[in-house]
């Protein structure tokens, strides 16, 4: 059964199949609903098991399109189309694959929230993998209960820092879930190759566990040596059941993400999305906001409100883009300014993190700025010393970038580059309306969720998102496809400048810093080469010809279309 699931996946001409009747029906990779051909009904006894019409993919687009867009709320869309993917895959992804924009804010980001938030309580069909402490001892055969054994991607979650919404315990799974059916839209990597997992430690939030209907594993959240041994179980079980996975951290809280990834990324082929997949993407819409002024990125004076592990590692990517630009260390440490929920990040201030150390402003670099002595620097007053020329917010407190700093900083800087990235909507730092009409028009903005449009003065700015999904479907199937064991930074900077490239300059004369979400295969496909030819050179992926990489590329990238079933013996 595996193999001819893998087989149907890779786009064959035909595949042998050795179900029947409803057992066929009951498969989703393999069903075609109305699509089954007359001889395949015979061939496999579905004869009055479907209605006698025969309709094309085509048509049953169509259909599921009238399914979905007569639901009137978001939440219910997401249920309807979760519905299709679990009775019938291959349709699931045609549907999305031609109407990316409209339903990648349905089963992502903003909607994925509320189903995150809702997720006992609008549960079907559970889809992936479980696996709690009381699995500490079985994680490998938990991994071998897999719905297909030829899995090359795992996303997988702790389910505490889900979006900009905390911990959602069980309700996480719905992230992982949605990632993947993002990679499959996006690059094209096989479904059958995926599998989403549910690292569930418990929750700390106390109306999950008094809900009755809560699914997930009803204990305080594990902690301390107890969590580092299951994790630890966890990137063992994995390199003994799937050693050539490509595995995605994601949404994990902060101090666990960077420690975690610090720990592993050397000894298993894995990557946070969280930390290098929102770098790659914010430095990609940075390196196409500059492209106006043609001044380098070394010469820019970037402020981050927020130090979590977005914030981190999109300051770890710039001032590593920096130092590739000639930069000098000391420069790079006065260039990028960052802020937490206490205020300005700087040597002498008390109680800081260790991962934040690396982003003190140096007393050298206080006094250079003419900051007063004082025990805290809010956002405004930072704006006002340091004179941004980008702002960046990774805080998920909405309303924080206020029209008083925005104000502030349109005073000196031409073109002010101002990226509100908190997810979801309800989240951001500010809406594009106000920073656009606060910075008189001349702010380039980009977002974390979808936004319209803006009108100012007579001029429309279109709102680029700076949304992930820009970045980890290409470089997921990049390293899959070279093979390497490390994902290195490069390959995020390679991403980063890839997608900046993909930017037309029509859309970036109206202010869009980010290629059309319908463009999503062409710019993953675009990075995917990037990727592969970077491995390469480095010397640590698969030693393609420049003339084999757009080809393995394009025959690796399945397109959601039925196969013609041949009848195999069982």
């Amino acid at each position: 059964m595996q193999l001819t699931e893998l087989k149907a996946m890779n786009n064959e001409e035909s595949v042998e199949v050795p179900l029947h009747g409803v057992e066929l029906l009951a498969q989703p990779l393999l069903n075609k609903d109305t699509a089954f051909s007359e001889a395949e009904r015979d061939l496999f006894g579905l004869r009055g098991l479907l209605p006698p019409r025969v309709l094309s993919i085509e048509e049953q687009v169509g259909l599921e399109l009238e399914h979905v867009r007569c639901k009137s709320a978001d939440l219910e869309k997401y249920i309807g189309l979760a519905a299709l993917q679990d009775r019938n895959e291959t349709l699931f992804y045609r549907v999305l694959v031609e109407n990316l924009e409209e339903f990648m804010p349905i089963v992502y980001t903003p909607t994925v929230g509320l189903a995150c938030q809702q997720f006992s309580h609008i549960l079907r069909r559970p889809r992936g993998l479980w696996i709690t402490p009381d699995d500490l001892c079985r994680i490998p055969d938990l991994l071998r209960n897999s719905r297909y054994h030829t899995v090359k991607l795992i996303v997988v979650t702790d389910n505490e820092r889900i979006l900009g919404l905390g911990d959602q315990g069980a309700g996480g799974m719905g992230i992982p879930i949605g990632k993947l059916a993002l990679y499959t839209a996006g690059a094209g990597i096989p479904p059958s190759e995926t599998l989403p997992i549910s690292l569930d430690v418990g929750t700390d939030r106390q109306e999950l566990l008094d809900d009755p209907y809560y699914v997930g594993y009803r204990h305080p959240r594990l902690r301390g040596q107890a969590y580092d041994e299951f994790i630890e179980a966890f990137v063992e079980g994995v390199l003994e059941v799937f050693p050539h996975a490509v595995l995605q951290w994601e949404d994990f809280k902060q101090h666990n993400a960077i420690r975690i990834l610090d720990r592993y990324r050397y000894r298993i082929t894995s990557f946070n999305d969280d930390i290098q997949g929102t770098a790659s993407v914010a430095l990609a819409g940075i390196l196409a906001a500059l492209k106006a002024s043609g001044r380098p990125l070394s010469a820019q004076r970037l402020v981050f409100l927020g130090a979590g592990a977005a914030g981190i590692g999109i300051a770890r990517l710039v001032q590593e883009a920096m130092t590739l630009e000639g930069a000098s260390n000391v420069t790079v440490g006065g260039t990028t300014v960052m802020l937490d929920s206490a205020g300005l990040l700087f040597e002498g201030r008390a109680r800081i993190d260790s991962d934040k150390q690396p982003f003190l402003l140096t007393r050298e670099f206080m006094a250079q700025f003419g900051f007063p002595d004082a025990e805290r620097y809010d956002l405004e007053t930072v704006i006002r010393h340091v004179r941004p020329t980008i702002l960046i917010g990774t805080s998920g407190v909405a309303g924080s970038f206020t029209e008083s700093a925005i104000r502030e900083m349109a005073k000196h800087v031409p073109t002010p580059v101002i990226f509100p990235l908190s997810n979801p909507t309800s989240k951001t730092e500010a809406t594009p309306g106000d920073i656009v009409t606060w910075s008189g028009g001349r702010a380039l903005v980009a977002t974390g969720s979808p936004f319209s449009p803006v009108s100012y003065a007579g001029t429309t700015h279109l709102i680029g998102q700076a949304n992930n999904i820009f970045v980890f479907p290409g470089v997921g199937l990049g390293v899959i496809l070279s093979g390497v064991r490390e994902v290195t930074d490069k390959m995020f900077l390679t991403a980063a400048q890839t997608l900046a490239d993909q930017v037309t300059p029509e859309r970036l004369s109206k202010g869009a810093l980010y290629p059309k979400v319908s463009a999503l295969r062409q710019v993953s496909r675009a990075i995917a080469i990037r990727v592969i030819r970077e491995a390469r050179d480095s010397g640590i992926g698969r030693a393609y010809h420049d003339d084999q990489i757009d080809a393995a590329v394009d025959a690796a990238m399945w397109y959601p279309a039925y196969t013609n079933y041949l009848h195999a013996r069982r």
